[in-house]
C-alpha cells in the first residue's frame, strides 16, 4: 500500500508541476525529477526492489518506440553528418572521459566505470521537446537533436550491456566480439520482421481495444526476443517503429490513431514518473546506508561527473561546428552556425534512459550504489541546470524564427485542398455548392508568419459548435432528451471540435 501511495502522490505532483512548466517554459523532467525525490523522502516511502531485466523492457522500450515512431527515416539520411558526430562520436567520448574519472577518482573497476560511462551519456530530447518545437530554433537544429536522443540510446545501452556482461563474467572485449558483430544487423532485421507481422495483423483488430493493447503486446515482445537472442533491443525496437509508422496510414483508422495516441502519450509520461520515483527511492535508502565520509565521496564524484558531461560535450560540439565547415559545404548542405552549435552543446540533459539503465544494474554490480547516486545527480542536475537555462539561451542568441516546416505544410495542404475541389462534381446540387464554398474558404489560409494555428473557418465552427452545445445542454435539462440520445449527440459534437482543432495537435506534455 505504501508504494501505492507514493505513486499517487507523485502523479498528483506531476500534474500540478505540469501545468507549471507549460506556463514557465521549463521541461516538465526538471521539475518531475526534484518532485520525485522530495516524495521518496517522505515517512511513508517504502523501499523496493526491481527485476533489472523488467526494467528495461517496461521503461525503455515504450519511450524508444514513441520516439522512434515520430521521426522521420529520412531525415537520418539527410543530417547523417551531425547525427554521425552526436550520436558516436559524443558518445563515445563522453563515455571514455567519464570511464577516466570513473578509474582514476571512484575506484571503479574498468569494465564498471565504463558502464557508468555508457550510463549517463546519452541525452534526452523529450526533456526539452516542449522548447525544442517552438519556430524560435531552426527546425533543423531541432530535428537533429530529436534523433540523437533517439540512436545515442542503441549506442550507449549497447556499450551499457558489454560493459555489463564483462562485469558478470570476467571476459574480455575479444570474447564478445562474436556476438557485437550479429547483434546489430540481427537486432535490425528482427525488428523488420516484428513490424511487418504486426502490419498483417493489425487489419483484424481495427477499432477494438485490443488493436492498441496489441501495440504494446509488439512492443514488448520485440524488445523481450531481441534480449533474448543477445540482439540489440534498441535498433529492434526502433525499425519496428520506424517501419509500422510507413504504413500507419493504411493499417489504422482515424479513431485508432487518434486513441493509440492519447494512450501511448500518458503510458510515457507515467513510466516518467514512475522512473523518478523508483530512483529516488532507491538513492534514499543508499543514502541512509551510506557513512557521512562515504556519502561526502559519492557526492562529490557524481559533481565531478556532471562537469565531465557537460564540459565534454560543449568542447565537442564546439569543435565540431568549426572543423565540419568545409565538409558541409563539400556534400552541398547549409553549415550550421555557431549559435545552433551552442544550443546543441547545451541540450545535454539526460533523462528516462540514464534513469532506467541505473535502476537496471544487477544487486551484485561492482560500486552500484555509487553508480547509482551518480546517475542520479546527473540526471538531476543537467536537468536543473541546462533545463531551466536553455529557454534564456534561446531567447539570447535570437534566431530568426523558423517558419519552414508552417510553409511545407501550407502547401501541401494547399494541394489536399485543391484535390478535394477537382473531386467534386460538377453540379449545381446545394450540398456540392457549400462543401466547394467551404474547400475554398479553407484554402484561404492566412501566411505561417501570422501565428494562426486555425483559419477563420475553424474558428467559426468552434463558434458554431459551443452553440450547439449550450442548446444540448438545455434540452437535456429540460428533459426534451433522454441521456442516451444526449451522449450521442456529444459524441457528434467532440468530433467536431477535434475535426476544428485538428490543426493544434494532441502533444499533452505541450503547450
Amino acid at each position: 500500500m505504501a508504494i501505492f501511495q507514493s505513486i499517487l502522490t507523485l502523479l498528483l505532483v506531476a500534474v500540478f508541476l505540469l501545468q507549471v512548466s507549460r506556463r514557465l517554459a521549463i521541461p516538465y523532467p526538471t521539475m518531475l525529477a526534484t518532485a520525485g525525490l522530495a516524495v521518496a523522502a517522505l515517512p511513508w516511502a517504502p523501499e523496493i526492489s526491481i527485476d533489472p531485466k523488467l526494467v528495461m523492457a517496461l521503461f525503455i522500450a515504450p519511450a524508444i518506440l514513441d520516439a522512434a515512431y515520430d521521426f522521420p527515416p529520412r531525415a537520418i539520411r539527410r543530417y547523417w553528418l551531425p547525427l554521425f558526430a552526436l550520436v558516436v562520436v559524443a558518445v563515445l567520448l563522453t563515455t571514455a572521459a567519464v570511464a577516466w574519472v570513473g578509474v582514476a577518482v571512484g575506484g571503479l573497476p574498468m569494465a564498471a566505470a565504463v558502464a557508468l560511462g555508457a550510463i549517463v551519456a546519452p541525452p534526452d530530447a523529450a526533456a526539452a521537446a516542449a522548447i525544442l518545437n517552438r519556430p524560435s530554433l531552426p527546425r533543423s537544429t531541432a530535428t537533429v537533436l530529436k534523433g540523437e536522443s533517439l540512436l545515442n540510446d542503441a549506442v550507449a545501452l549497447f556499450i551499457f550491456g558489454v560493459a555489463l556482461r564483462m562485469t558478470q563474467t570476467g571476459d574480455s572485449i575479444l570474447h564478445e566480439l562474436p556476438q557485437l558483430a550479429f547483434a546489430i544487423p540481427g537486432g535490425l532485421l528482427l525488428g523488420f520482421v516484428m513490424a511487418r507481422t504486426a502490419i498483417a495483423i493489425t487489419p483484424f483488430l481495427a477499432g477494438t481495444l485490443g488493436g492498441i493493447v496489441f501495440q504494446f503486446l509488439v512492443t514488448f515482445s520485440t524488445w523481450i526476443v531481441a534480449d533474448r537472442l543477445g540482439l540489440s533491443t534498441i535498433l529492434a525496437v526502433v525499425v519496428a517503429a520506424m517501419t509500422v509508422a510507413r504504413r500507419a496510414g493504411d493499417s489504422l483508422s482515424a479513431s485508432d490513431r487518434l486513441h493509440s495516441n492519447a494512450v501511448w502519450s500518458i503510458v510515457v509520461f507515467v513510466l516518467n514518473v514512475l522512473a523518478f520515483l523508483f530512483v529516488g527511492l532507491q538513492a534514499r535508502g543508499i543514502v541512509q546506508d551510506l557513512s557521512r565520509d562515504e556519502l561526502r565521496h559519492a557526492v562529490g564524484f557524481a559533481s565531478l561527473v556532471l562537469a565531465v558531461v557537460i564540459v565534454v560535450r560543449i568542447a565537442w560540439m564546439l569543435v565540431y561546428n568549426r572543423l565540419a565547415q568545409p565538409a558541409y559545404r563539400w556534400i552541398g548542405m547549409t553549415a550550421p552556425t555557431l549559435a545552433q552549435g551552442v544550443v546543441a552543446s547545451w541540450c545535454g540533459m539526460r533523462g528516462m534512459v540514464t534513469l532506467a539503465a541505473a535502476l537496471a544494474l544487477p544487486a551484485a554490480f561492482p560500486h552500484r550504489s555509487l553508480v547509482l547516486l551518480t546517475a542520479l545527480g546527473v540526471v538531476l542536475g543537467t536537468l536543473v541546470l541546462q533545463g531551466l537555462l536553455l529557454e534564456p539561451l534561446i531567447r539570447l542568441l535570437r534566431f530568426p524564427v523558423d517558419h519552414t516546416f508552417d510553409e511545407k505544410l501550407l502547401r501541401a495542404r494547399r494541394v489536399l485542398l485543391d484535390a478535394a475541389i477537382d473531386s467534386l462534381p460538377e453540379s449545381d446540387d446545394a450540398t456540392v455548392h457549400a462543401m466547394r464554398m467551404l474547400f475554398r474558404a479553407e484554402r484561404a489560409e492566412p501566411n505561417p508568419a501570422s501565428n494562426e494555428k486555425m483559419s477563420r473557418a475553424d474558428h467559426i465552427r468552434l463558434d458554431v459548435i459551443r452553440k450547439q452545445r449550450d442548446m444540448l445542454d438545455t434540452m437535456r435539462r429540460s428533459q426534451e432528451i433522454d441521456d442516451e440520445t444526449f451522449r450521442a449527440l456529444l459524441k457528434e459534437l467532440d468530433l467536431s471540435e477535434l475535426a476544428a482543432r485538428r490543426r493544434e495537435g494532441i502533444d499533452l506534455t505541450d503547450d
